[in-house]
């Protein structure tokens, strides 16, 4: 009975500290959106790249989201002794982990796929809406100037752009490692590499940190699901 209750407070904590964090990400995600202007001029100042904060507040809304239901799920499940809010919690930990897993396994092994079929996801878009949508072109050139890359694949992604064809056919500065204007010519003589090779080569580089980060992760999934299913199986003998 001893073991039964400390594992349950820890799980009540774990899930609480999961809660409050994620309740805080979805509040600032949604602060973001609605109210951007006033996000920025308090916190502006720390961020290198403001704009940056404002595009990723839709996935602050989704990560915090996620975060809200599970750490709901399994403090109200523990909290509850409820079977079914645990075999809930135990559900979306493990449909989570399954994606993740699947995910790098896809982005690792099947590197060629996924690329092929980013591209044929992201180029069209790039070519239709860079440079007239300012959400996305502001994404894309905070993501070019940081990772020193080039679109997806390298300059022709975006060939026929509105950008292109507002700026007198020449291609972001990034291209051309911010030789302007950045023709074809330069742009060609610059071979700057694209966002998907660049961001897979710094993965492949700090590889033992990615790796232990995922591992750290995976490893409190497991742990988290391992948790829930003993609550789940003791209540079930009662």
């Amino acid at each position: 009975m001893g073991c039964f209750t400390f594992i349950k407070v820890m799980m009540i904590l774990f899930n609480l500290a999961i809660f409050l964090g994620g309740g805080t990400l979805l509040g600032i995600g949604i602060w973001v959106t609605v109210d951007g202007k006033s996000f920025m001029d308090i916190f502006g100042s720390l961020s290198s790249s403001v704009m940056q904060v404002v595009n990723v507040s839709y996935f602050l809304i989704v990560i915090g989201s996620i975060l809200v239901v599970i750490g709901f799920l399994g403090c109200c499940g523990a909290q509850k002794e409820s079977k079914c809010l645990l075999m809930m919690f135990f559900s979306v930990v493990l449909i989570i982990f399954i994606a993740e897993i699947a995910a790098a396994v896809v982005v690792l092994v099947y590197t060629s796929i996924a690329e092929t079929f980013l591209s044929q996801l992201v180029t069209p878009v790039l070519k239709e809406k860079y440079g007239e949508d300012d959400a996305l072109t502001q994404i894309w050139n905070v993501t070019m100037n940081e990772v020193h890359c080039c679109g997806l694949n390298n300059y022709t992604d975006f060939m026929n752009s509105p950008w292109y064809l507002q700026h007198n056919y020449t291609f972001p500065g990034p291209c051309c490692k911010s030789v302007l204007p950045c023709t074809s010519t330069i742009a060609a003589q610059a071979n700057v590499s694209g966002c998907f090779d660049q961001i897979l080569e710094e993965i492949r580089t700090n590889a033992d940190v990615v790796g232990g980060v995922a591992a750290g992760i995976a490893a409190l999934e497991v742990a988290a699901m391992v948790v829930s299913m003993y609550l789940y199986c003791y209540l079930d003998k009662k």
